[in-house]
């Protein structure tokens, strides 16, 4: 096993530690660390950062469930149509996506730069929520208290389909849309949006990606339970380690790597 390899698998656990830390946000780092550091191409990398996220993600759910955190409701009217969103766009998107979007005058758009420099853009909405105070969020709630199932279900859709793209769970998105548009407070806002995560991650998956890749099962296995490991471990730090200031920090790292992967597709790549 090389170096890098070493460092990725050690980036696997940091992705679940930062996970139980601070109950967000690791799983983003999951796309960077596959196609930089065990250099899979953009379908496999965001094919398997929708399993290790959806994995996470379950985990969590179950414990917020048993904690009374989860609206089991909500969950599925917010989860059907994000399932559907997101199985349609790896099942039928993905696959037939050119490699290279667009060409001007001797600039190829690729494939690559288009999925990519999308999760990228949506990585910095995802920092600013970081740091943000969730008190914020409720008090945004509270000026708009109407409970809209259509604006559930459409957002339900939209959402799945930006994690086909991206691979990435979209909480930051999710929990402040479950807060305001149903009236869901900050904890049970939390644990259902990790449900609803787990669905259709795993779900879109399994019902798109498993029909058009080829997934190398063992290294996938290997690297997910290395994640929730990682989340094992930071539930316990969480004990003595103020998430707060931690999430703040992560919050700026996660700034920096939105940069970074920006700077690698569009300037390195060419």
């Amino acid at each position: 096993m090389e170096l890098i390899e070493v460092f990725g698998y050690l980036c696997a656990l940091i992705i679940g530690i930062s996970l139980g830390l601070i109950g967000g946000g690791g799983s983003i780092l999951a796309v960077p660390v596959l196609a930089y550091l065990f250099c899979l191409n953009e379908k496999m990398a965001t094919a398997y950062s929708l399993f290790i996220v959806g994995s996470s993600a379950l985990v969590g759910g179950i414990k917020q469930h048993y904690k009374g955190f989860v609206n089991w409701k909500i969950a599925f009217v917010f989860g059907i149509p994000a399932i559907i969103g997101v199985t349609i766009v790896r099942k039928f998107v993905i696959p037939v996506l050119p490699d290279i979007l667009i060409t001007i005058d001797d600039f190829d758009f690729t494939r690559r730069m288009g999925m990519f420099g999308l999760f990228a853009i949506l990585m910095i909405p995802a920092a600013i929520s970081m740091l943000k105070d969730r008190k914020e969020i409720i008090d945004q709630a509270n000026k708009n208290t109407t409970y809209n199932y259509q604006l559930i279900v459409l957002e339900g859709i939209v959402i799945g389909s930006i994690t086909g793209l991206i691979g990435a769970g979209g909480g930051f998105i999710i929990i402040p849309a479950l807060v305001i548009l149903a009236n869901l407070d900050m904890k049970t806002a939390i644990g259902t949006s990790l449900i609803i995560i787990a669905l259709k991650s795993l779900l879109g998956f399994f019902l798109g990606d498993t029909f058009t890749l080829e997934i190398d099962w063992k290294f996938l296995t290997v690297f997910t339970m290395i994640s929730l490991v990682g989340i094992f471990i930071g539930s316990y730090l969480s004990n003595f380690i103020n998430g707060k200031k931690l999430k703040k920090g992560f919050g700026y790292f996660v700034f920096a790597m939105a940069f970074f992967i920006f700077y690698m597709e569009f300037f390195v790549k060419q």
